[in-house]
């Protein structure tokens, strides 16, 4: 024995210490988020109610990690998709795009239905006062017809440096001195409102993507600028990822002090709050689980299980687009193509929120079992298409679903206003459900990646190799004094 610890010169390290060493960062993250609970729930109990500001300081170390994972989403988005389509010959793209497309189309109306048979089977608002429950919420008039226009035209928009910082929207205003005028009477007017047009974004890079490949060698080096850029954004990723377990332990804590009394809340919405957990839950460990089964022959439980420090951060943040960066490097991590990794979950983070639309299906049914309004079929399928373009048109940021639940209320002839009957616990459920729609994002991605196997094993030319993110910012073992 002695003489082999002479020729390697150190003792093994053991596997405890291996394991806990790789998993340091999922451990903390993890942690921040049970911590932060903790931390919250102990300063709730103070005699003195917190201030605003107070909150504010609490939450400022939150709101720095928040602010720096939203920087890199723009420039990681747009090199992402560009480099990894640009990469891939069109046939070879095509055949991504159409399997990511279908999976995305599968898992949300299955979200729908899965959220439609509960909520009709558990009926969480029968026998319940809407005067108790409502809240406040800041709602506008808008009709499904111009949201849904809105959404094509973002998908288009005027100037891509404007959609990096804006999106469209439609502005009905009413006639001057008229009262129970209908909305389809409204002056239409636009504005282009703060926040990043994600649908834009995705569209110019999946059209550039496309040109570069089709440019064959006159677009190698436009396609090298894009991959060179999308290393440095994983980098990046790298450095403020450790971040993390602190900004989502402030996060955490700084929400639990801005809710009201929890049990009264969940007093009076705690059928529907139950109802949307249970729905998130059979969805994420039932129905996608099953999906991803019976497509790669494989379970979905132990990718789930190395995707903590992900669901961790989308727990914390509330926003798929922010925890992006890290499910991209959790991906890079777990050996997936590159090429997927970077084309499906950069639009899954965009069209593809499953949590969203169940909770959406819900929520409407709910208000309308709270109404005492019967719903025909058709309605319930109008609901379930509507849930579906909602889900697509809600960009990943935090209760963007809140903004698109009106449009699911006008589907059944519900006012805008019934938004505040569960204002209350949206934005714990907005947790969940982002964790959800973060988690098929990237089940979706490693489906896709084994149905493409043989067809990237195939593709010579044009070829995307990333570095693994621990290779461009540490030494290699020899390379260590």
């Amino acid at each position: 024995m002695s003489n082999s610890y002479a020729t390697t010169g150190a003792r093994p390290t053991p596997r405890w210490k291996k394991f806990i060493k790789s998993n340091l960062l999922t451990f903390l993250t993890v942690l921040g988020v049970f911590g932060g609970t903790a931390l919250g729930l102990l300063l709730k109990n103070s005699e003195v109610p917190w201030t605003e500001r107070e909150v504010m300081y609490i939450q400022y170390p939150g709101d720095l990690f928040l602010r720096m994972l939203k920087c890199l989403i723009v420039p990681l988005l747009v090199s992402s998709i560009t480099s990894a389509i640009g990469s891939l010959d069109l046939s070879m793209s095509k055949k991504i795009a159409f399997r990511a497309i279908v999976y995305y189309f599968t898992t949300t109306i299955c979200a729908v239905v899965l959220g439609i048979i509960l909520v009709s089977t558990i009926r969480p608002g029968t026998g319940r006062s809407v005067d108790t429950i409502a809240g406040k919420a800041t709602t506008r008039q808008v009709l499904t017809a111009d949201t849904l226009l809105d959404l094509v035209r973002n998908l288009f928009p005027p100037n891509i440096i404007q959609a990096t910082m804006f999106q469209f929207r439609t502005i009905l205003t009413p006639p001057a001195n008229a009262t129970g005028v209908p909305l389809t009477a409204y002056k239409i007017n636009s504005e282009f409102t703060q926040g990043t047009n994600v649908l834009g974004l995705v569209m110019f890079s999946v059209v550039l993507g496309t040109c570069i490949g089709k440019m064959r060698e006159k677009g190698k080096p436009l396609l090298g600028l894009f991959e060179s850029l999308s290393e440095a954004m994983m980098i990046i990723t790298s450095w403020v990822i450790w971040i993390s377990p602190l900004g989502v332990l402030f996060l955490v804590a700084a929400k639990l002090l801005e809710m009201a009394s929890f049990m009264e809340v969940l007093g009076q919405l705690g059928w529907y709050f139950m109802t949307v957990m249970l729905g998130l839950f059979v969805h994420g460990f039932g129905t996608i689980a099953v999906i991803f089964f019976l497509t790669t022959r494989k379970m979905a439980y132990p990718y789930i299980g190395k995707m903590s420090q992900v669901l961790a951060t989308a727990f914390g943040t509330g926003s798929s687009s922010a925890t992006m960066p890290i499910t991209i490097r959790c991906l890079d991590n777990m050996g997936i193509d590159p090429r997927v990794t970077r084309f499906v979950i950069p639009v899954g983070a965009t069209i593809n929120m499953d949590g969203t639309a169940l909770y959406e299906a819900v929520a409407a049914l709910f208000i309308a079992q709270l109404r005492n309004i019967h719903l025909t079929f058709g309605h319930i399928v109008a609901v379930s298409v509507t849930a579906t373009a909602a889900s697509i048109g809600a960009a990943g940021i935090p209760q963007a679903g809140l903004i698109t639940m009106v449009m699911v209320l006008d589907t059944v002839g519900l006012p805008a206003e019934d938004v505040t009957i569960i204002i209350a616990v949206d934005w714990l459920l907005d947790r969940f459900r982002t964790t959800i729609n973060v988690m098929c994002d990237a089940l979706g991605t490693i489906l896709v990646n084994s149905l493409s196997k043989k067809d990237l094993a195939g593709e010579d030319t044009g070829r995307l190799e990333l570095a693994e993110p621990h290779e461009l910012v540490e030494l290699r073992p020899d390379q260590k004094e």
